[in-house]
């Protein structure tokens, strides 16, 4: 399949599918049943819709919110790390088994990982700083409050990149 194809695949989503994935971003366990009242199909044409949107890999997984507070995780912060390139195949077999971070990302600037963690405390947060420091620099940003928590993508917004195909 050349390029043009692979595009022409990513933009084949139509406006009943906008809506699934919308309704799913919102409520992911919502019925099938409940699903196809909302977009005027039947349940089994939700369902294959779904399961294709699944195969292209636009759904790519199904996810539960869990309060980390209630959970005894207090703190979040954003850690930004100084790796060195000779570095990187020691440390990401490192960060992937440490179950406190929640999200790693290798990035542009000053610092080459931006890590995303939570801990019950500042102490237990402090230890774990130490141990990154033998890859590299920190600074580490203690999270106060999230005024917009982590959300789905807007699919009915046109991306401004892509050719849209009316």
């Amino acid at each position: 399949m050349n390029v043009s194809a692979d595009k022409h695949k990513e933009l084949s989503m139509d406006k009943i599918d906008r809506q699934l994935i919308t309704l799913l971003q919102e409520d992911a366990r919502m019925p099938l049943k409940a699903l196809a009242e909302h977009v005027f199909l039947s349940s089994p044409a939700v369902s294959a819709r779904i399961e294709r949107l699944q195969k292209e890999h636009i759904i790519e997984g199904y996810e539960a919110k869990v309060n980390q507070q209630k959970l005894g995780y207090h703190i979040t912060a954003f850690i930004n790390l100084e790796v060195a390139p000779a570095q990187k195949p020691e440390f990401y077999p490192f960060i992937k088994d440490c179950k406190n971070v929640v999200e790693c990302n290798c990035v542009t600037g000053n610092y080459s990982m931006l890590l995303k963690v939570i801990f019950p405390s500042t102490m237990e947060l402090d230890t774990f700083i130490g141990q990154l420091q033998k890859f590299g620099r920190t600074s580490t940003q203690i999270v106060f409050s999230t005024p917009v928590e982590p959300r789905g993508i807007d699919v009915n917004e046109p991306v401004p990149h892509q050719e849209q195909e009316d």
